[in-house]
């Protein structure tokens, strides 16, 4: 068995990933970043992202990103055959995890109460959009049902003052993150304990917990909080656009003068953020008019030597191609089946990603069901008879 260390400390730790779309799958596929060993379940057709966006092979890149490194075994739970593989698995693990509607897993006999019966050691890891309990418990949601829920959609207005989602799915990421969060720390704490442990993880909490200080401004500040550091946004230039922004007052001062509107610095409407904040129907106009003289790239160099914060609006190719993204090897390019080379951002604090080993690949659908289900001592005839029944499938893999 192989041994932990600071790159792949959660090896020999056993996973079993019932969770679809990206928010469960990107966690599990964090902890395999990390040694863990996933056993990804998946119904016949699949999970549900293998089909969101385009598609190449049986991945779109939703699934591929969520799901590297992992096992994948395609199971119908609705079969007697399918669900006693489920449940042996799930008696053996050390995190359970799923993504279902809450009393959904209770009907299958794999709740936690059920669970911690045959494994009461299990962690059990539940992701949800609305949490275990509530009104909305019942609820579907989705990543953008979860941004206009929480409140987030509400500040990410354009020039447009229409309220808009965020063009990925920023929401599942974070779910997927604070659920990774929770699920190290109680792996961490269960060397000194007995018993196992259930963690609640929604979208809805996750996207209101990314938020704690915005939500904080707007109940202090009865419903109608200032901009925390007026005039930064995205402005338009002769090319394309520029982010600025501000975190200290003298940055105000040092970006007037590059913008040649050195006499604004000692404008009293705009001598400090709360000021800036109020005026700025008549601050924001004038900078945006300043900035149509020059290409975002001219802004950027002139504005990084007058130490001003800010940045041309970059595309993923100009991020790709920028020379201190390649000199700190922040992606690289890996083989997947069916999509070629594809570019994998590097996950902070992870041991370089190895382009060319297939272990980082995500899986086909039940391209282990045969390993998986060998490993667990059944014979050939056996696994012939649950195919037989429909309980297991084997996908992609070559028979």
């Amino acid at each position: 068995m192989a041994g932990m260390s600071y790159e792949k400390p959660f090896a020999n730790l056993k996973v079993l990933d019932l969770s679809q779309g990206y928010a469960g799958p990107y966690c599990a596929g964090l902890l395999a970043q990390y040694g863990a060993q996933i056993t990804k379940v998946e119904p016949p057709e699949g999970d549900w992202a293998r089909s969101l966006g385009r598609i190449f092979g049986d991945h779109t890149t939703i699934s591929m990103t969520a799901n590297r490194g992992k096992k994948s075994i395609a199971l119908d739970l609705k079969t007697p055959g399918g669900l006693a593989v489920v449940q042996e698995l799930a008696a053996d693990c050390d995190v359970f995890m799923e993504g279902f509607r809450p009393g959904v897993c209770a009907r299958f006999g794999l709740s936690y109460e059920d669970l911690r019966k045959v494994n009461p050691g299990v962690i059990y890891l539940s992701v949800s959009g609305y949490g275990q309990e509530g009104p909305y418990a019942d609820q579907a949601s989705t990543d953008t049902v979860a941004q206009a829920f929480s409140g987030l959609m509400s500040i990410n207005r354009g020039n447009d003052d229409i309220p808009h989602r965020f063009g990925h799915f920023i929401v599942d990421c974070v779910t997927a993150l604070y659920a990774y969060q929770a699920l190290s720390t109680a792996i961490y704490a269960r060397r000194d304990e007995a018993a196992g442990r259930f963690i609640d993880c929604s979208l809805m909490q996750a996207a209101a917990a990314v938020q704690t200080s915005k939500i904080a401004d707007f109940h202090l500040e009865d419903g109608n909080p200032t901009a925390n550091n007026a005039p930064a946004g995205s402005y338009n230039t002769k090319d394309g656009f520029i982010a600025i922004t501000l975190v200290k007052e003298e940055q105000f001062k040092q970006m007037c003068p590059a913008l040649g509107l050195a006499e604004l610095a000692d404008d009293p409407r705009y001598d400090n953020f709360a000021h800036r904040a109020a005026n700025m129907d008549t601050l924001k106009p004038t900078i945006q008019n300043a900035l149509m003289a020059h290409t975002a790239a001219e802004w950027g160099e002139r504005f990084q030597e007058a130490g001003v914060l800010a940045h041309p609006v970059a595309s993923y190719g100009d991020w790709m191609a920028d020379p201190h993204v390649v000199a700190n090897k922040a992606f690289q390019m890996m083989s997947q089946p069916g999509m070629g080379p594809v570019p994998l951002v590097q996950i902070p604090g992870t041991a370089m990603i190895d382009p060319n080993d297939p272990d980082q690949q995500a899986p086909r659908l039940g391209e282990h069901s045969r390993q998986i289900l060998a490993a667990m001592g059944y014979e050939d005839e056996k696994i012939a008879d649950l195919a037989a029944q429909g309980a297991v499938h084997f996908g992609t893999d070559p028979e």
